[in-house]
């Protein structure tokens, strides 16, 4: 079970060095979406008060 994990730990890691400079910005670009639609839904959470469990 170790080598299973260490060789999945191996392949996320250098799947960043198999990717086109295109693949890379476009990845960067969803990640920066997805950072922004995060602090989108961050700040609406806090502006309904931060509550998990609201009455309604």
């Amino acid at each position: 079970m170790k080598f299973r994990r260490m060789k999945i730990t191996r392949q996320v890691r250098d799947y960043p060095a198999g990717l086109s400079d295109n693949e890379r910005t476009d990845l960067e670009k969803q990640a920066a979406d997805a950072r922004a639609g995060m602090l989108e839904k961050s700040k609406e959470f806090m502006d309904k008060g931060g509550e998990i469990y609201v009455e309604g």
